[in-house]
């Protein structure tokens, strides 16, 4: 039986400038992003960071990826999705989630989220 583990990092805030229309792009957003990674536990892990996928690299690359703007966030989460996956190669799982706070269509929606999920096919 494989034991997983799960590495999470939750509603990391960012303002940045992602959207489809010229406005958003200009004007910029309130955005939340979440990284999930799950990830075989090694007999071997101890108490050594190297043998882990350290949490502040996923912030990392939230951070930067972010930081590009895009018109859709389906390209962003893909971005970091793909990043992660190469930061944790022996990941069994990663979901990556983008929220914008309060998106400017016009109706009382205090969010909208774009949801990405990877699943290895071992």
């Amino acid at each position: 039986m494989e034991l997983l583990y799960t590495i999470k990092v939750k509603d990391l805030r960012f303002f940045s400038y992602h959207g489809f229309y010229p406005e958003e792009q200009i004007l910029g957003h309130e955005y939340r992003v979440s990284i999930e990674v799950g990830i075989p536990l090694l007999e071997s892990l101890g108490d050594d960071l190297a043998n882990t996928l350290n949490y502040e690299d996923l912030y990392g690359i939230a951070q930067v990826e972010m930081a590009v703007p895009q018109k859709l966030l389906e390209t962003v989460a893909k971005n970091i999705l793909i990043k992660t996956r190469l930061k944790g190669e022996h990941a069994s799982h990663i979901m990556v989630s983008i929220c914008k706070i309060n998106p400017p269509f016009g109706g009382d929606l205090a969010k909208s989220e774009i949801i990405l999920n990877w699943k290895s096919n071992d």
